[in-house]
């Protein structure tokens, strides 16, 4: 059983019902288990199943961002292998 994981601690700041929401999207496109803890959520994939490509996840991480509503607050990052982050995104003061 392969695994993917996803930090999600500063979207979880935000709002909880929003940590739901990814769990169940990703449950769905990914075809994976999920288990949501404090700060992450973990994809398990089933041995038999292929395991999607990082670059795939990725994509389903940025859709549901922007379904969402959340593409301006946030965005996703690679943390080390199988991980991915949801970042806060720095906020751009403009000068006047």
């Amino acid at each position: 059983m392969s695994t993917i994981v996803i930090k999600i601690s500063e979207l979880r700041g935000v709002d909880d019902e929003n940590v739901k929401d990814l769990a169940e999207f990703l449950e769905k496109k990914a075809e994976a288990k999920a288990n949501v803890t404090s700060d992450e959520i973990t994809l398990n994939f089933e041995k038999e199943k292929k395991t999607p490509s990082r670059a795939h996840i990725r994509v389903l991480l940025r859709k549901f961002l922007h379904r969402a509503e959340l593409k301006e607050e946030f965005r996703v990052i690679s943390g080390r292998e199988n991980v991915f982050v949801i970042k806060e995104r720095k906020r751009v003061e403009e000068e006047e």
